[in-house]
């Protein structure tokens, strides 16, 4: 229906199916996959897909489809040049719960998570959560992807885009072309793609982190932890400067205070209520 409404061709195969019980594209090796599974989704039939070849990093549980939709995924890529990007839910990025956690540190010790973007919640007319953006590739090699990129194995880009975005109405929010184009710009820099420019970590935007920083975060991806707090503009005033400025206006405030109190007090023993 989703490609249906869009006027997109495609082979869906031969009749209507289920992914994970028929799978019908065995053989398809992509080079390059989008995708927004269902969130979370508990019924998917895990119970009697234990031993599937495609869990190559582990099974997942039978109460979440999260990171069956993400191996999914990665066992119809290319092995040499396969990339993905999946909007999935937050949880995926921290969840510890029937081995998620497990799955999530073999994927990043298999140096095939590339970027994880953190996005603003209300985005969508279905649910108001925030979501993720999981970006795959499978070679990070400079070569990765077929076009010349810069050498990337070992790390992983982390971008917090919570914050960007402008509600339209009480209930939503939207992304403009420039919010697109700096999440994009920052991604396509850091891979080292020609004329993207050069990559930078932003205080509170992004960062480049190694798989050993990582770990010593216990293999939870949430960006946040990652790109630290937004630098706080500066008014170019000198703290020492600053502080004695202040100081003296605080002092002036106290003085002021002790002021009023007295003269509270005597009104008030003035109507009889003095204490």
């Amino acid at each position: 229906m989703n490609l249906a409404i869009r006027g997109i061709t495609a082979n869906l195969g031969a009749s209507w199916s289920d992914s994970f019980r028929q799978d019908l594209h065995k053989t398809l090796k992509a080079e390059y996959v989008l995708a927004n599974p269902p969130f979370n989704v508990s019924d998917w039939g895990g119970e009697n897909l234990k031993d599937d070849v495609r869990w190559a990093f582990g099974t997942p549980p039978a109460g979440n489809a999260n990171f069956a939709w993400m191996q999914h995924i990665l066992h119809h890529l290319r092995p040499e040049r396969g990339a993905r990007a999946a909007l999935l839910a937050n949880g995926s990025m921290s969840s510890q719960q029937s081995g998620e956690g497990a799955i999530r540190q073999k994927m990043v010790e298999a140096d095939i998570v590339d970027c994880l973007v953190a996005m603003p919640g209300q985005l969508f007319y279905a649910t108001p959560i925030p979501v993720c953006v999981w970006v795959f590739a499978k070679n990070k090699a400079p070569t990765g992807g077929g076009a010349p990129l810069r050498k990337r194995k070992g790390e992983v880009l982390f971008i917090d885009a919570r914050k960007m975005g402008t509600l339209v109405d009480r209930v939503h929010r939207e992304l403009s072309d420039e919010d697109v184009a700096r999440i994009a710009g920052a991604y396509h820099s850091w891979r080292g793609e020609k004329g993207a420019g050069k990559y930078a970590d932003e205080a509170g935007f992004c960062k480049a982190a190694k798989l050993e920083e990582i770990a010593r975060h216990g293999i939870v991806l949430t960006p946040c932890r990652y790109v630290g707090a937004e630098e706080a503009e500066t008014d170019g005033e000198p703290f020492d400067a600053k502080m004695k400025r202040l100081t003296a206006t605080l002092s002036e405030q106290f003085a002021e205070g002790q002021k009023l109190e007295k003269e509270i007090r005597k009104n008030l023993a003035g109507l009889g209520y003095g204490f």
